[in-house]
């Protein structure tokens, strides 16, 4: 039997075809057992010497019949790639490939969808494709295709950015493996994927490499900034949207590498540590380790204190200490000492924490750790947020750490925020120790304290996040989002305290390179705004209060519905009979829902998973192209019939695909289209043209707003 395979991209379920009609295969779609060859793993292997980039891929194919399979392969690769090499492993290998440029990788792709009523392959118009010779996969057996091809990366100032071209469906489910190694011959400043979480290695200046275990969907993207004589590194990625005047930007900046003669800034850390009733067993036992390897990993000279506190506040020293070898003896004896009894009084002990004299020239840093809800002296919730809003004169970090489920989750994440700092949760069967260390480890070598941008013109700037700018520190950078207005350049200046003392740093970004093929931008933005304007309404709940959402949550269902960002609140905008025209009666079922959880809930599992749920949206800059979550009881949620599509979204209602821009109206469309047909093929390139051809991935039929008008695709 002869097949085709599209090893790259294809994300429908393959057709049945006779010997004389090839069926397509992509490593991309859903393992279907019924396909003659199916793709089980893809690892991308990508070298980047300065603007070079290599990539391989390693595609996986298993023959589940009895009988061999010859298959053809098509690669969809970035327009400029030259096809370096091409192998097979297994069976009775041979064949060549040829690279063809994307005007006839097009003709192919409309052969196919001629053949087989199938559009997949045509959200990859505009990409150059690897065409390969026949060869066998042997019965019931295994092959490996090799594709290597180079590519030169565009520059656009400090920037280079790297992409894979993979398919955006939301069903796909092969995973894959992909791994990068970067050399440059100047300093590698950061680097930064918008697309998939990544996990990153920086040895030396020069060198980096990271890797990325994945079954999502998407291109794979990676943005590296390189040193410039600048002092502060940093580039500006926009989309244009004629609909709000302007568009959405996200500026990346990584701080300067600091001066050989400079001083580092130091680090005053006080552990606050609760020693109530409710903390026996092995909870103190991991919070005094935990402790211990806090104090340890100090650098002499940082200063460090510790506050217990159950009814009562004790202090291991009046005042933060200098860390030498006899204060570490000493603050190990005094941990040792720990004994539980008790209440809670939170209140007290974070006003002892943030009213100490800070050590001059250090940053200091509060580590928070509470295992349940304020039951001793104020326990409001909202008295609490005001002292350390009002009370907090040093500007200390207060990291909170919620030991177990029985904590109010709203009020620790407040604490956080209001500090420029970040709350962690520690569920019943994960180690304090180990939650504790993850987020100190972090807090390594601070390199830029107190940021603060502003912009020139505040008319043209809106909407940044976050605000205010946590502070840098070794192996991090600022990613900063918002909306513009106008097309002139952008104005920006950076103020913080580093290394050498007060710096500020001016930038002007031009904005002639916004592209609608950086719709990510404002997906990424529209997320945390999203979860920013949910912990508003999260923090109006506190001591019982309710109402004036109405605002916040009107706003929140339209970009969830314009963006195909849900969350647990407006998961049920992709139900089966939730019309989205049904705009007053959406908002409402949302209003509820934030009253009934985020409001009122305050502690307990349904607490903790939402607290983690807004702090992944708020500060994560990756798509969330399933819309993952924890329910209520912990379990993670995906919603696979809401297709996140370029700037837009489409719901699967029906089995009909319809843009969320259509579904505001329920009238009949303006034009119906058939697949294969000449005027399909005029979509086609209209499609493109706009940057829209993802949307071909999806199976069924699609209801699309498109120049002006709904146009039914079937």
């Amino acid at each position: 039997m002869k097949t085709t395979l599209c090893a790259l991209f294809l994300t429908v379920p393959l057709i049945a075809q006779d010997f004389r009609q090839p069926a397509w295969i992509s490593p991309n779609t859903r393992i279907i057992h019924s396909q003659p060859v199916q793709v089980t793993q893809v690892d991308a292997h990508i070298d980047i010497a300065d603007q070079i980039a290599t990539t391989t891929l390693d595609i996986a194919l298993r023959n589940p019949t009895g009988r061999p399979q010859e298959s053809e392969l098509l690669v969809p690769v970035p327009t400029g790639a030259v096809l370096k090499s091409f192998a097979f492993e297994g069976g009775n290998s041979e064949g060549t490939a040829k690279l063809l440029p994307r005007e006839e990788a097009r003709r192919i792709y409309d052969t196919i969808v001629a053949q087989t009523r199938d559009p997949a392959l045509l959200e990859f118009v505009g990409n150059a494709v690897v065409k390969s010779s026949v060869f066998p996969v042997p019965a019931n057996g295994t092959q490996k295709v090799r594709v290597t091809y180079e590519q030169l990366l565009e520059a656009d100032g400090a920037r280079l950015d790297y992409l894979l071209p993979r398919s955006e469906s939301v069903e796909y489910a092969v995973p894959w493996k992909l791994s990068m190694r970067i050399h440059s011959t100047t300093r590698i400043a950061s680097l930064y994927s918008p697309s998939h979480e990544i996990s990153a290695k920086q040895p030396n200046g020069n060198t980096a490499s990271l890797s990325c275990d994945t079954k999502d969907p998407g291109a794979f993207r990676v943005s590296l900034l390189r040193e410039t004589k600048d002092e502060m590194t940093a580039s500006l990625l926009a989309y244009p949207d004629p609909k709000i005047g302007g568009g959405y930007f996200l500026v990346m900046i990584a701080p300067p590498k600091p001066k050989a003669d400079a001083k580092p800034i130091l680090r005053e850390v006080t552990l606050v540590i609760d020693r109530s009733g409710s903390m026996a067993g092995p909870k103190l036992d991991q919070v005094k380790a935990a402790a211990l390897q806090v104090i340890e990993g100090l650098n002499d000279g940082e200063g460090f204190n510790l506050i217990v506190y159950n009814e009562a506040v004790e202090m291991f020293a009046a005042q933060p200490v200098i860390k030498t070898a006899e204060t570490t003896k000493q603050a190990r004896d005094y941990i040792s000492a720990l004994r539980v009894s008790g209440g809670t009084n939170i209140h007290d002990s974070i006003v002892e924490a943030l009213r100490q004299k800070p050590l001059a020239g250090m940053l200091p840093i509060v580590l928070f750790l509470t295992d349940g809800l304020p039951t001793i002296g104020q326990t409001s919730e909202k008295a609490i947020r005001e002292t350390v809003a009002k009370g907090n004169p040093n500007q200390r970090r207060v990291f909170t750490f919620g030991v177990g489920v029985d904590v109010n989750t709203p009020l620790l994440a407040r604490i956080a925020r209001e500090t420029r700092a970040s709350a962690e949760f520690v569920l019943p069967k994960e180690d304090v120790e180990v939650k504790v260390s993850r987020v100190f480890d972090r807090l390594r070598g601070p390199l830029l304290t107190k940021p603060a941008v502003r912009v020139d013109d505040p008319n043209r700037v809106s909407d940044l996040i976050p605000s205010p700018l946590p502070d840098v520190f070794e192996g991090e950078q600022i990613l900063l989002s918002g909306t513009y207005r106008g097309e002139s350049p952008l104005h920006f200046q950076l103020t913080g305290a580093a290394a050498e003392g007060e710096r500020k740093f001016d930038f002007t970004f031009n904005l002639d390179k916004a592209s609608t093929a950086n719709a990510f931008v404002a997906r990424l933005w529209a997320s945390n705004k999203i979860a920013v304007l949910s912990e508003a309404i999260r923090d109006l709940g506190a001591d019982g209060a309710t109402g004036g959402t109405t605002e916040l949550v009107n706003e929140i269902v339209r970009l969830s519905t314009q963006f195909g960002i849900l969350t647990e609140y407006t998961a049920f905008l992709a139900e089966e009979g939730t019309s989205l025209a049904a705009v007053t009666a959406n908002a409402g079922k949302a209003a509820y829902n934030y009253s009934d959880k985020a409001m009122k809930m305050r502690s307990g599992p349904a607490a903790v998973s939402q607290e983690d749920n807004l702090k992944k949206a708020a500060e994560s800059k990756q798509l969330n192209v399933r819309n993952r979550f924890l329910d209520d009881k912990m379990q993670a949620i995906e919603i696979t019939s809401v297709q996140q599509c370029r700037a837009g979204a489409f719901f699967n209602k029906g089995n009909r695909w319809t843009d969320a821009s259509a579904a505001k109206s329920e009238r009949a469309p303006d034009r119906t289209i058939e697949i294969g047909s000449v005027e399909f093929g005029r979509l086609v390139d209209e499609l493109a043209a706009d940057n829209r051809q993802g949307l071909l991935a999806l199976r069924g039929e699609l209801l699309l707003q498109h120049r002006g008008q709904r146009v039914l695709i079937r």
